[in-house]
């Protein structure tokens, strides 16, 4: 598993699995417990969840998941904007790890921007990381103007990654804030590599992927890996879809092949507001 390296000099895989919308129903609980599970014994031991997604219950299927293995997992959460107060956040942060059953995260992110003051929120992370309940910390739909207030402050350097909507369908961030975040060796966790689904009747996505005998959520997935300090977390709930995303490792697009991406789904030709699902 390629890695890119953390501020702190920790290693995060390129490629993970995310919970958004599992723990919301009991009846799927066993088989998105599978899935996570069937894609650590895989070796994506990258795991990336929120205390939003189910309200808790990802975190509660995650735990489940990685009873016992919890060496293996490198594990991200997210915080409510409205939970990110100095305290609030670090209440925010014990509650997710009582449902992880853990006592440390990997890295805990600011789920979007609020109305709480950023250098509060960095103030909390930092406490949290000196306790040793997270080893990094970080933020998510962070745009360019957001990433450039954010390492000003206090606390701000050691600003890990920036999550944010990043797919063949949603190029934006190409124009300033990806280039940015490479020269501040910060990585971009992409989201929604495969836009929920939409993008997978494409016609050009079908042509490529029957051409080389996978399939079209691979060639989106492989897209995003062929791109500089990128880390992608397609959703895992399901054992077949995992099993797809990992093989995404393996798919090298040809030259060719990504330029006719470029020409199905070209790159932004000016500033693009920052998008967000």
């Amino acid at each position: 598993m390629q890695t890119l390296k953390l501020p702190n000099g920790d290693a995060i895989p390129v490629l993970g699995m995310g919970t958004w919308q599992m723990g919301e129903s009991g009846k799927n609980r066993q088989s998105e417990v599978k899935a996570l599970q069937y894609g650590l014994d895989l070796g994506l031991s990258l795991i990336d969840t929120a205390e939003m997604y189910g309200e808790g219950g990802a975190e509660e299927v995650i735990a489940e998941a990685i009873a016992s293995r919890r060496s293996e997992v490198f594990l991200v959460s997210k915080v409510y904007p409205h939970n990110a107060s100095k305290q609030g956040a670090i209440a925010a942060c014990e509650r997710s790890l009582q449902r992880l059953k853990t006592d440390y995260l990997d890295l805990y992110l600011l789920h979007w921007r609020g109305s709480i003051p950023l250098s509060e929120t960095l103030e909390a992370f930092a406490t949290l990381q000196q306790a040793g309940k997270i080893r990094s910390y970080g933020v998510s739909n962070f745009d360019l103007q957001d990433m450039q207030a954010a390492i000003g402050l206090e606390n701000g350097s050691q600003i890990a990654t920036n999550q944010v909507l990043y797919n063949l369908t949603r190029r934006g961030i190409e124009w300033d804030l990806l280039p940015w975040c490479r020269q501040h060796s910060i990585p971009v966790m992409a989201y929604s590599p495969i836009e929920q689904g939409r993008m997978l009747n494409h016609r050009t996505l079908n042509q490529l992927a029957e051409a080389r005998g996978v399939s079209a959520a691979q060639i989106a997935i492989a897209w995003l890996l062929h791109q500089d300090n990128v880390i992608v977390i397609p959703k895992a709930s399901r054992i077949d879809h995992v099993e797809q995303n990992y093989n995404a490792l393996t798919l090298q697009l040809s030259p060719e092949e990504l330029a006719t991406l470029d020409s199905a789904f070209p790159p932004p030709t000016q500033p693009t507001p920052l998008e967000m699902l």
